[in-house]
């Protein structure tokens, strides 16, 4: 694969690539958190594997980017959505986006939903340009009040 190939592949999430790509995003973001880590009884955001509906890797020469999506009371909900820092700008985050919306279009669902945290203006930044509008804080996310949550209408 060249630099310049882009392509988005379904994964398992146990996949080594999809992995390092989860451990990337939690070194990154986690830091931001971690006084509300602190302070939020059990973990709003922890994916239940047995929940998760497909998992994506984008590849651009190397693994560039991981999102997943999974089950969240009869809805598909997007879940750890990032591109590593050499790759933004350039492309991965809309492909993985558009991989997520494909699938849950496949899945017969009307709308994708997400949630992203209250210190991560650029992700906030993004949905809004790819056409996600605020939406009320859904479940299991009552505990962070200050979450960012969105939705996309598909159909």
């Amino acid at each position: 694969m060249t630099s310049s190939t882009l392509t988005v592949a379904t994964v398992d999430w146990a996949h080594p690539d999809a992995v390092t790509l989860r451990e990337e995003m939690a070194a990154e973001v986690g830091p931001r958190y971690a006084d509300l880590a602190r302070t939020v009884r059990g973990h709003p955001n922890a994916v239940d594997e047995a929940t998760v509906h497909r998992t994506f890797v984008a590849y651009s020469g190397e693994a560039a980017g991981h999102a997943a999506l999974r089950w969240n009371a009869g809805e598909l909900e997007l879940k750890r959505m990032f591109v590593r820092p050499a790759h933004r700008g350039s492309g991965v985050a809309a492909a993985l986006l558009t991989a997520a919306e494909d699938a849950v279009r496949a899945a017969g669902l009307p709308r994708l939903i997400l949630q992203t945290g209250h210190l991560q203006p650029e992700a906030v930044r993004f949905y809004v340009r790819c056409g996600y509008h605020r939406i009320p804080i859904f479940s299991p996310y009552e505990v962070l009040p200050l979450s960012n949550c969105f939705a996309k209408q598909l159909d």
